[in-house]
Formats: C-alpha cells, sequence, structure tokens
C-alpha cells in the first residue's frame, strides 16, 4: 500500500516544479533574439545643393525635394536663370527653406588671382551671393577662395585670398551671414592644419569652414580634419568617394559611387562631428551627390538618414 504524502513532500515537489518552470521560462528567454535599441537619428536638418531633374517649374521641383524629406537646399546665386523673387515664391510655395547660397563665380572670378581688376569682380560676386542669401533667408555662403596654378604661386593664393574674404566681413556682420570657406581640388589647403590656420589669421567669427567630407579622401581622412577644424566647422557637404575607384580608374572616377558604398567610414564622421559640437538643429547636412527624379531624391533623403544614424 503506497505511503501517505507527507506535508513537506508536497512543498519541495511545489518548490522544484516552480524551479523548472523558471528555467525553461529562462532558457526560452536566452533563444529569443534581444530587442535591438532604436538607433537614434542626429537632429540635423537635411538640404540638397541643386535641383532635382523631374517636376516642370521651380516649386514643383521645391516639392519634390520637400516630398522627399529634405527640409531645405542650396543654390548658386547669383544666376540669371534664378531671379530672386521667383526662388522666394517657391521657398513659400513649397515650405523649404534655402541652407545657403554658394558664390556661382568663384571659380571664374579668382580671389586668388594676379590681376586686381579679377579680383574685385571676384569680390563683388561674393557679396551679391551674400545680399541674395539674405533675402532668401540663408544663413551662409559658399566660396572656394582661390586657385593654386602654374602662375598662382601656393603662398600668393593664400594671402590674397585671405585680403579679399577680409573685405568682406564687414557685410557679412551686417547681414548676419557667414562666409564658410570649402575645401575643393583647388591645389590649395591641402592639409587640415594649415586650413585651421587659414581661418584662425582671417580672425572673424563671420568665417570658418563648409567641410566637404568627400573632397577630403583624397588626401587624408574626414574624421580626422573634423577634430582638427573644430569649431571652424560651420556647414558640411554629404559626399561619397571611392579610394579603389581613385585607384584604378584615377582621381574623378572616385565620386561615381553611391552614398554609403565608398571609402568613408560614416560611424567615425559623425562621432567626430559629435565630439565637436556639430550636433544641434541648427546644423544642416546638405548632400552634394548626383541627383535626379522624384526616386532618386527619396533615395539619397533616406540614405542621409542612415548616415545621421551611423
Amino acid at each position: 500500500m503506497p505511503q501517505p504524502i507527507d506535508r513537506r513532500d508536497v512543498l519541495r515537489m511545489s518548490a522544484a516544479a516552480a524551479a523548472l518552470a523558471a528555467a525553461a521560462t529562462t532558457a526560452q528567454a536566452a533563444d529569443d533574439p534581444v530587442p535591438a535599441t532604436p538607433k537614434k537619428r542626429r537632429p540635423l536638418k537635411k538640404a540638397y545643393f541643386g535641383l532635382p531633374t523631374g517636376g516642370g517649374n521651380l516649386v514643383d521641383k521645391f516639392k519634390i525635394l520637400k516630398d522627399a524629406g529634405f527640409d531645405g537646399l542650396q543654390l548658386n546665386m547669383p544666376a540669371k536663370d534664378l531671379p530672386v523673387e521667383t526662388v522666394q515664391e517657391a521657398l513659400k510655395e513649397s515650405g523649404l527653406q534655402l541652407e545657403g547660397t554658394c558664390d556661382s563665380e568663384h571659380w571664374k572670378l579668382h580671389l586668388s588671382s594676379p590681376e586686381a581688376s579679377i579680383r574685385q569682380a571676384g569680390l563683388d560676386a561674393l557679396m551679391e551671393s551674400m545680399r541674395q542669401c539674405k533675402a532668401l533667408g540663408g544663413t551662409s555662403v559658399l566660396l572656394v577662395p582661390g586657385v593654386c596654378n602654374e602662375k598662382v604661386s601656393y603662398d600668393d593664393a593664400y594671402k590674397r585670398s585671405q585680403d579679399e574674404i577680409r573685405k568682406a566681413v564687414p557685410l557679412a556682420q551686417e547681414l548676419g551671414i557667414r562666409i564658410a570657406v570649402e575645401n575643393v581640388w583647388n591645389n590649395l589647403h591641402l592639409s587640415p592644419l594649415e586650413a585651421a590656420r587659414y581661418i584662425d589669421e582671417i580672425n572673424s567669427p563671420m568665417v570658418g569652414w563648409y567641410f566637404d567630407i568627400g573632397n577630403v579622401i583624397k588626401f587624408g581622412w574626414p574624421e580626422q580634419w573634423i577634430h582638427i577644424l573644430g569649431k571652424r566647422i560651420m556647414k558640411i557637404h554629404v559626399k561619397e568617394y571611392s579610394r579603389p575607384l581613385m585607384d584604378k580608374q584615377g582621381p574623378g572616377a572616385g565620386f561615381r559611387v553611391d552614398l554609403l558604398e565608398g571609402s568613408n567610414n560614416w560611424h567615425a564622421i559623425m562621432t567626430a562631428l559629435d565630439d565637436v559640437g556639430y550636433t544641434s538643429p541648427d546644423h544642416w547636412a546638405t548632400i552634394e551627390m548626383a541627383g535626379g527624379d522624384a526616386n532618386r531624391m527619396k533615395t539619397l533623403s533616406s540614405q542621409l538618414d542612415r548616415i545621421l544614424e551611423a
């Protein structure tokens, strides 16, 4: 005849069953994937340099950018085919902002030219771009400061361009429009240390850098430039570049790659921007890449979102 179960045995069996159930639950939880913490997108405003190919009039083109998720755009100004009044109306109807202008004459009217008349014409164009930027609600003018070549020595290009920029500083202060010097393939500012010194010698809070990420890859690493330029960075161009393509097909070929498919270490780049305080909703991230129709602009916008999460 079976022995009656003691109350203490019942308690021991209940405890054992509870322990087994808890272990099974823990094992099941261990097998389940841990939900990934959503990446936080940096609050930088998104812009595009230029216009999409789709759309009929200027308003339609601006609306394509707005619908793609861009907050604003950058335009070459002054421009004969873009009267200020027309751009103002398109901005109003589309809801886009003007991030800023790009001096449309700086590649032709070099501030580093040995000809005083050319330098003066270049200065006049820069100041007109500043006035139009102000009228359109932008905050800066992108400037290629000069070109060093066989006829213009490095030191002359450096000093002449500084002298001309200083002449524009009073207007920049009056308008509240900053002059943002860009690093480009102009054989000038080949080192971040020199680039920082160039701005410091001008010694005005109205003059800084429009840092182009893709343009640096040929010479070094964007994250290193960012740490050295620091607070001198006023705006950034988001651009991709491929060193393998450069090695195989030449320097220009390096740009023939889409965002996130080149040699940029976007996590290191964005972390460097975090480190120097380029993090606020007042800061812009402006794509300078080949555009296209509405679908292409949506793709670029989505790629920029991923970069801002890197």
